[in-house]
């Protein structure tokens, strides 16, 4: 699910800033970027991540801004600077290359200046932890929100998909006579009115309508739809069982598809279908 949260604490010489953004994804998948001096830390806030947070693709950043001015000392390793210099500028005698800037482009390479980072104590942790939950606070009042504005678009779609149920149930009543006048029809015109057997018609009649029954898949989609919305509307999260439960109408839309023999009603189940398809897309969002 998307999300964003930012908070920030300032002393009086550093500040700190977390920053918390998220996209969907099925499990939880963490990025953590925080400062070396804290990487101790580092384990205990994945753990506190996972507990809290459930899934998504979770980007999480800590950063330490110091405000007194003071700047990390920088360390030059004198052995490994003459030794890249002197291999550049021999380099660049045997190409016969000019051998300008070889200082520079020494200075550049791996390993030859190093900061001190210093140890991080305490009780600045303690502050960008703080400041942490608060940033978590803030992401998951976001998610909230856009909770809220998925759960009324979601079950506005259940709401048109039942609604359409019902005019599916309003034309079925015209469905079973037509079926059998083309039927009836159709016997008359290749056979002969005085050629049909009507026992034998009205038996096999009875077969055929009752494999194009789909009473039990109305019932059924009907009862799916309360439950999704029953579900929709419980406290905890439900992502993954609302994805089960959407799977199971899509099953009775489909038999219903399948079934009807009637264009109309058919019209109605690619509508149902294309309300399904952007309920699945939502629920992506849904933890």
């Amino acid at each position: 699910m998307t999300g964003f949260g930012l908070a920030s604490r300032d002393t009086e010489n550093a500040k700190f800033t977390v920053e918390i953004k998220s996209l969907n994804s099925k499990f939880l998948e963490l990025s953590l970027k925080m400062p070396k001096a804290y990487s101790e830390k580092e384990l205990f806030l994945r753990n506190e991540c996972s507990k809290l947070i459930e899934r998504g693709k979770v980007y999480i950043s800590l950063t330490v801004e110091n405000l007194n001015g003071e700047t990390k000392s920088a360390q030059i390793d004198r052995e490994k600077l003459a030794d890249y210099y002197h291999q550049l500028k021999s380099a660049a005698t045997d190409l016969g290359a000019e051998s300008q800037n070889l200082l520079q482009i020494a200075l550049n390479l791996p390993e030859v200046i190093s900061y001190q980072e210093e140890a991080g104590s305490e009780e600045e942790w303690a502050l960008i932890y703080q400041t942490f939950l608060d940033a978590l606070n803030n992401f998951q009042s976001f998610r909230s929100d856009e909770g809220q504005v998925l759960k009324h678009d979601i079950e506005h779609r259940i709401q048109h998909i039942l609604s359409t149920l019902d005019e599916v149930a309003r034309l079925e009543v015209n469905r079973v006579p037509a079926i059998r006048e083309r039927l009836s029809h159709l016997l008359q015109e290749h056979v002969g009115k005085e050629h049909v057997d009507q026992n034998r018609f009205e038996q096999e009649l009875i077969y055929y309508i009752d494999k194009l029954d789909i009473t039990e898949e109305k019932i059924r989609l009907k009862s799916h739809c309360d439950y999704f919305i029953e579900t929709l509307n419980h406290p905890d999260a439900n992502g993954k069982k609302l994805g089960f439960i959407s799977q199971e109408i899509g099953r009775e839309i489909n038999t219903i598809g399948s079934k009807a023999n009637d264009a109309q009603i058919q019209q109605l189940v690619v509508n149902m279908k294309e309300e399904l398809e952007k309920i699945k897309e939502q629920l992506l969002n849904v933890l």
